[in-house]
């Protein structure tokens, strides 16, 4: 299989040259286990130069966010980004295991069904059945092979996880210690190891943590960008990676757009339009950055393979329509009133105005 017929490369390999600069030009004292120090990472995350290299933000937000979550790490304490669904919980968690231990593809999802095994341990049982519990018939999970390695493993959607499959995580956590009693045995984190988990608390089906778990983590909120400019700009910068893809390139008519699309979103949830004279309802999406880039693709998408390439407001109309109306009785009503009370007034906006009010009725 060739990399150009890989959907998705993991971190480590997608940004190997920033990573192997970063790491040649790193003289800072490392934590024992890591590829790299602390300050290096960040650099990695925020953007800069190694050497002659530059190196590609991957994150837009707070720095001293970035340095607590570092912190952390090096710690013996495991990590908990909290946040709405869009806040780059999952990239930055990506991003920060590629970094540190140069591996970032440990992870388990997070599902409703996900089984205590999963966290654990598993057994091939036809190994099981012929040989009875044996280190051949062990099946390492990620977080196994984390802890003999001496890696960071990701947990996804951690509050989807049921209570008693939560807790298996308590004894690693706290003793860094999994015990084995079929093999009579132990398995000893190897330093270096720590966990990565991310959570929200806007979907339906979530468990709260117990205390005991909490205690085992540093929580970190994951906050929406402050501002208009910068929201803008970690959407341009999403989709400059993806657009290659589409063979298009970014240009100002499509800045224009995501600098509108942006601003809705962000009236949206705020529930007040920008220049604070129009009080609106929020809707039951979460209007995320994350949901936005999902909005401009998926209008550049229609441009390229329906139109001339270029998007039109009936290709951002479109994906925003799909956005904001989750739930057909409500926020179909929030749509239409922004529609009336904002977009309607903007003499500039009239031609997106017409084209959702098309799709609306």
């Amino acid at each position: 299989m060739t990399e150009l017929s890989i959907l998705r490369m993991p971190a480590e390999q997608l940004y190997a040259e920033e990573l192997e600069a970063i790491i040649g030009a790193d003289t800072n004292v490392r934590p024992p286990g890591w590829k790299m120090s602390p300050a290096a990472v960040l650099l990695y995350i925020i953007g800069g130069k190694a050497g002659k290299k530059n190196i590609s933000t991957k994150y837009y937000g707070q720095k001293r966010l970035l340095e607590i979550a570092l912190a952390t790490l090096a710690t013996e304490r495991g990590l908990l980004l909290l946040g709405v669904p869009g806040t780059a919980k999952t990239w930055l968690s990506e991003h920060l295991a590629a970094a540190i231990s140069g591996n970032s593809r440990l992870m388990i999802q997070g599902t409703a069904g996900t089984q205590e095994e999963a966290i654990r341990y598993g057994w091939n049982y036809a190994s099981l059945l012929s040989e009875g519990p044996t280190e051949n018939a062990l099946v390492k999970t990620p977080v196994y092979h984390a802890m003999e390695s001496g890696r960071i493993a990701r947990i996804e959607e951690l509050t989807r996880l049921s209570s008693d499959v939560q807790d298996a995580l308590i004894t690693i956590l706290s003793e860094k210690t999994l015990p084995i009693p079929e093999l009579n045995r132990e398995l000893r984190a190897v330093q270096g190891f720590n966990l990565i988990a991310t959570a929200n608390d806007r979907d339906r089906g979530v468990n709260d943590l117990s205390s005991a778990l909490r205690r085992r983590f540093n929580t970190l909120i994951m906050p929406l960008p402050a501002k208009l400019e910068e929201e803008v700009k970690i959407v341009s910068a999403r989709m400059q990676e993806t657009m290659p893809q589409l063979a298009a390139t970014i240009n100002k008519d499509t800045l224009a757009e995501i600098n509108r699309l942006v601003l809705i979103f962000r009236e949206l949830r705020e529930g007040i339009s920008q220049d604070g004279k129009v009080k609106l309802k929020s809707p039951s999406s979460t209007l995320s950055t994350a949901e936005a880039i999902a909005v401009m693709q998926n209008g550049i998408t229609l441009a390229q393979f329906f139109g001339n390439g270029q998007i039109r407001v009936e290709d951002l109309a479109a994906g925003l329509q799909g956005a904001v109306i989750k739930d057909p009785e409500s926020d179909k009503m929030v749509w239409k009133e922004y529609l009336e009370l904002v977009m309607k007034n903007r003499e500039s906006w009239k031609d997106l105005y017409k084209a959702c009010r098309e799709l609306l009725d």
